[in-house]
């Protein structure tokens, strides 16, 4: 009889224990391709889900409005919903009609007449010393190039044939997957309601009211205040005799768009173009005129507008506005913040007994190490 060594040949293994191996490398199969055509499957309906997540994003804006317009006029939620999204589109194609033609041109001039101005700047008395440098030429060759693709990109932007077509199959989609989930939202608030035990319905259904609230309230404030910003500083542009105070402004709004960093951005922008055209002493008047803007808008434009709708810190804001900007390109940027600070609430909802129960230990931790510190010693008198 051969000597028992202790080791287990690859016959010998129980048979259990290979089926229980190849189940789970079953198992591992299944899940990942799975999971690779799940991940397929989304990457084929990406526009789609953009469309949907852009319905769901503006049926939150209009939320509080509607709500607004219910108690005033006293009429049914389907009957509102209607009447302020479709009144609002509306509103938006006659200022689109009465304003896009030139705000195009305006900012058409600019970009073509952008290489001249970048010339003009190097060759001014303050810049002659590094009009000659390679940051310099590469500031110009840039320009160069964003000048001979405006006629493309402007095509892009107004939309032709085909293109105006699908923009604008697009937009009517969006819309009314809004209007839709408007009249639809208290069924599906009841829905979740029915579907949750009472007090996890309470729970959730109170970080939905929250949503809605920092999204409708961010995106009125944002307008308001882009509208602002536009107006100010392109105002500014045209009261020192700048060309291009239209487009100048359109920038200044589009780019208060984007918190904290949009201003600055903007105002590396302005100041050079108003340079270019009127010398050193404009420019300085539009620095002056964008850091005071920047001051009140901070202090007291956003506090008094938003209110607490995005009180998320400044650090998880450019993190917000740089990854969803990666992923949906400038639209990501832009909800970068409301997207982040819904994202923060449901966090902190997750997050709410686990935190709440750390509170209470170290709580119960401060209390016995008060308890088991020495009595201080009394002197005698």
């Amino acid at each position: 009889m051969p000597a028992n060594t202790g080791l287990t040949t690859p016959g010998d293994r129980p048979k259990g224990r290979r089926l229980l191996e190849t189940a789970i490398t079953a198992r591992t199969l299944i899940a990942a391709a799975l999971i690779a055509g799940l991940a397929w499957a989304i990457v084929s309906i990406l526009d789609a889900l953009l469309l949907v997540f852009l319905g769901i994003f503006l049926a939150l804006v209009f939320e509080i409005p509607v709500r607004a317009f219910m108690r005033k006029t006293g009429r049914g939620r389907g009957l509102s919903a209607t009447i302020v999204v479709l009144g609002s589109a509306v509103a938006v194609a006659v200022l689109a009609l009465i304003l896009l033609v030139p705000l195009i041109s305006s900012l058409r001039d600019f970009l073509k007449d952008l290489p001249d101005l970048v010339a003009q700047l190097r060759d001014s008395d303050e810049l002659s010393g590094i009009g000659d440098s390679g940051a310099a030429e590469n500031v110009q060759e840039g320009a160069n190039n964003l000048s001979a693709s405006v006629p493309d990109a402007i095509s892009a932007v107004l939309g032709l044939a085909g293109e105006a077509f699908a923009i604008g199959l697009s937009l009517f989609t969006v819309l009314f997957l809004a209007l839709f989930l408007l009249v639809d939202m208290a069924n599906l608030k009841e829905t979740v309601r029915n579907m949750l035990v009472p007090s996890e319905a309470d729970r959730w259904l109170d970080v939905w009211e929250h949503i809605t609230e920092n999204v409708s309230r961010w995106a009125i404030g944002a307008i308001t205040i882009a509208t602002i910003a536009g107006t100010t500083q392109g105002l500014t542009a045209f009261l020192l005799g700048s060309s291009y105070a239209l487009a100048l402004g359109l920038i200044a709004g589009f780019l208060d768009l984007i918190p904290n960093i949009g201003a600055t951005i903007a105002a590396f922008i302005l100041v050079p173009v108003l340079w270019a055209e009127e010398g050193i002493t404009a420019a300085v008047i539009m620095l002056v005129v964008v850091l005071v803007y920047q001051q009140l808008e901070n202090n007291l434009l956003s506090p008094t507008i938003y209110g607490k709708a995005v009180n998320i810190s400044p650090f998880f804001v450019i993190l917000g506005v740089t990854l969803f900007g990666a992923l949906l390109g400038v639209l990501g940027a832009l909800v970068a913040v409301p997207v982040t600070a819904s994202l923060q609430l449901i966090l902190q909802e997750v997050t709410k007994a686990r935190r709440a129960r750390i509170a209470e230990l170290r709580a119960a931790a401060e209390r016995l190490a008060e308890d088991a510190a020495p009595a201080p010693d009394v002197a005698a008198s």
